[in-house]
């Protein structure tokens, strides 16, 4: 194997289109702690530290989840299971990137944001990974929250410390993540029980599924909505907080009577994921934007 296929396969392992979701929250966040925009150093110095903490809990999982990535047709492909990387490897790597994002964000940041960093990096890596994932069906419910953590850290790089507006921050995306997730793992149902990993829509009835998805939808929309006052949030933020939330929530009951209807094969719960991160999209640019307006 050629030098830029191994190198190719060593960021693989870190899941960069994951990090991209994670990271999309990280900016916005800064400037509202802001007031404006920070620094561009700053900026910069905390996607750094935050892209190899990400990094390092995904090439961790990837370690841990090999035996099963091999069953799921979904990960079959991943270099752990190609033998593009060897496990010894990516375990070296996976621990390196998590020490280097503590001293990185510590140094160049503050430690607040190093903490946050290494916890989220043991709440995915231990936590969801070892501790939940195989062993209770409310596994993304929890071990989501690392993916939850990108904002305490965005916040805190600016700050130096934590708010209410952070933690609002922390719950829109808390809340998110089962109907996010979820409808990916209606998509791939047998092949996470072929892997005996019990995601809630493998163990139980779409419908029930899709109802928790609406519960968790509506909690997230009133953790977006929180935040206007809190924040101080003008009209931008307000309308799309309001508008992509409701469309969301429309998608999520309309999975819910395709559940009930008994159309498993037109559930359309991909419309569901894709819906998801449009909607976290939305939210989040118009949160990096409504600073700078006057209204």
């Amino acid at each position: 194997m050629g030098w830029r296929a191994k190198v190719g396969a060593y960021i693989a392992l870190t899941k960069p289109r994951i990090i991209e979701l994670l990271l999309i929250t990280t900016v916005p966040t800064m400037i509202l702690a802001q007031g404006g925009f920070p620094s561009w150093w700053l900026i910069i110095a905390t996607l750094i530290g935050g892209t190899a903490a990400a990094g390092s809990a995904n090439t961790l999982n990837m370690y841990y989840d090999r035996d099963i990535d091999a069953v799921m047709n979904r990960t079959k492909k991943r270099p752990l299971v190609t033998g593009a990387v060897s496990p010894t490897g990516a375990l070296v790597f996976g621990i390196a990137l998590g020490v280097f994002s503590v001293l990185w964000l510590g140094l160049a940041v503050n430690w607040v944001a190093a903490g946050l960093a290494f916890a989220a990096n043991i709440m995915y890596s231990v936590g969801y990974t070892i501790l939940l994932k195989r062993h209770t069906s409310q596994n993304i419910v929890w071990g989501g929250a690392a993916g939850c953590m990108p904002v305490l850290i965005g916040w805190a790089a600016v700050t130096g410390s934590l708010d209410w507006a952070p933690f609002l921050l922390f719950g829109i995306i808390f809340f998110w993540t089962p109907p996010h997730y979820w409808p990916l793992s209606m998509k791939f149902k047998k092949d996470y029980a072929a892997a005996g990993v019990p995601m809630l829509p493998v163990v139980s009835a779409d419908t029930r599924v899709a109802r928790q998805m609406i519960g968790y939808t509506v909690a997230m929309i009133a953790c977006s909505l929180a935040l206007i006052p809190v924040a101080q949030m003008g009209l931008l933020y307000t309308v799309a907080a309001v508008a992509a939330g409701g469309w969301f929530l429309i998608l999520c009951i309309n999975l819910y009577r395709r559940a009930v209807a008994g159309t498993t094969r037109k559930l359309g719960a991909m419309k569901v994921f894709h819906g998801s991160i449009t909607y976290l999209t939305l939210v989040f640019v118009a949160l990096s934007i409504d600073p700078f307006l006057p209204f």
